[in-house]
């Protein structure tokens, strides 16, 4: 008991001044005599009243009740909000400073939180925290230093001594995308929707048979009851496969305000993915570098969200170059049907692009591709600042070389029938989400 105490005591500032004064005081006393008697006078107050402080605040076990309330878990790169639940069991008002001891993902050792709380009251705090990085994230205990209006000791508090939230994809991003999968009265100029009338698992209707149609798609049991040739009609099936392909090597860990490039092309993927299925679409995730890591089935069912959430969870750049290759072979044999295949990667140079060409075209050949690349803004910066130096003049020339060569290796990529996103990374979820909605309402897919 006596060694709880000791770890819950600790001495306010304001008893450390009134000391300083009272040694003044003393000090004084040494010339001047009529000190010495009121300085003793003060210093057995303030013994008094020290000791009626810690009674205060030490004579009841549960003097206050705290709470760290988190949500089930976080959403990568937003805003999450911490609620923190203070209710005071004293019949006095108090003075409160909370520290809590946050993941060390954010790097923030100076946290606290200071206020008043009114005798048998309760409140709720909240503060904001914003993750870079997916994983599991550790709180440690949540400390609660409560003071009287005396203020010569403070008594502190600790609770929960340990809480784990996991930070997943962009989830809130993805929400606030949901709009787009409800715009039915979306029209874009210059386009024309193709309806293209095939033998797919789609039934549309039964007509009377016209030169030209397929007498192998003739219904024997329509034509007895019209007395007529009646043919069955059937449309490219709706639900499409969609493939997001994300590159896990080591280009996609380039960061760009605090996140990589991979975590934006997760964030992105999470929010397409919600966008097709809700569009009628069968949504599929594959992840890839030197060899396959992981693939996740197309599917529409309501549940295949959860599953693409929990597959982009844990995923980390290896640092390995891409084999392009083996991608298009896992297409090839995993893949019969034409899906629209999305692909997340980024080429910083010319060369890189020629490289991988041949497996694109024929990726190409068998699926609608369509390559993301990232605008390096950093180098956009640069090429805009003001020259004052012939330095600063090399420097943008660099970058806008740098720049051009991207924009150049997109119109390559379009100049062999690949669709191609060449879109800045904080843009990357609305540039992939338009460009689908596009190509559905061309009926490209």
């Amino acid at each position: 008991m006596l060694k709880k105490f000791i770890q819950q005591l600790f001495l306010g500032y304001r008893l450390y001044a009134v000391l300083l004064g009272l040694s003044v005081i003393f000090l004084l006393s040494y010339w001047i005599a009529f000190l010495f008697p009121v300085g003793i006078i003060l210093l057995w107050s303030l013994a008094f009243l020290l000791v009626l402080d810690t009674i205060i605040l030490f004579r009841k076990q549960d003097a206050l009740f705290a709470q760290r309330l988190l949500p089930e878990k976080f959403s990568n790169s937003d805003v999450n909000e911490v609620r923190l639940l203070l209710d005071n069991h004293l019949a006095i008002p108090i003075t409160y400073t909370i520290i809590d001891e946050i993941p060390v993902q954010f790097q923030k050792r100076d946290f606290e939180l200071k206020g008043e709380l009114p005798s048998k009251e309760e409140i709720t705090l909240v503060y904001q925290l914003i993750p870079l990085e997916r994983g599991e994230y550790y709180f440690g205990d949540l400390h609660v230093f409560v003071q009287s209006k005396l203020g010569l000791v403070k008594r502190r508090l600790s609770f929960q001594r340990g809480q784990l939230v996991k930070v997943y994809p962009s989830f809130i991003q993805m929400q606030q995308y949901d709009f787009l999968a409800n715009d039915t009265k979306r029209v874009d100029q210059g386009l024309k929707k193709i309806r293209r009338i095939g033998h797919t698992l789609e039934f549309e209707q039964i007509k009377e048979y016209s030169l030209g149609d397929d007498v192998r798609s003739i219904n024997w049991k329509a034509t007895a009851k019209a007395a007529n040739l009646m043919v069955n009609q059937f449309q490219d099936e709706k639900s499409q496969p969609i493939y997001s392909i994300l590159d896990m090597g080591r280009v996609m860990q380039m960061p760009f305000e605090g996140l990589s490039l991979l975590d934006y092309a997760i964030n992105s993927c999470l929010a397409f993915s919600n966008i097709a299925i809700k569009k009628g679409d069968k949504a599929g995730v594959v992840t890839f570098s030197h060899t396959i890591h992981k693939s996740l089935a197309a599917s529409n069912r309501k549940t295949h969200l959860l599953g693409i959430l929990e597959m982009l969870y844990g995923l980390k750049t290896d640092y390995l170059d891409t084999d392009f290759g083996l991608l298009y072979t896992w297409l090839k044999r995993k893949v019969n049907q034409r899906s629209m295949v999305i692909l997340f990667t980024n080429f910083e140079h010319q060369s890189a692009l020629e490289r991988q060409m041949p497996y694109l075209q024929a990726i190409a050949k068998q699926h609608l591709l369509v390559v993301v690349m990232f605008e390096n803004t950093l180098l956009e910066s640069v090429a805009s600042e003001p020259s004052e130096r012939i330095s600063d003049v090399l420097m943008q020339t660099i970058a806008g070389k740098f720049l051009y060569d991207k924009r150049l290796m997109a119109k390559e990529l379009n100049r062999h029938g690949i669709q191609t996103i060449l879109t800045k990374p904080k843009d990357l979820s609305i540039n992939t989400i338009n460009k689908y909605l596009e190509l559905k309402a061309r009926g490209l897919i």
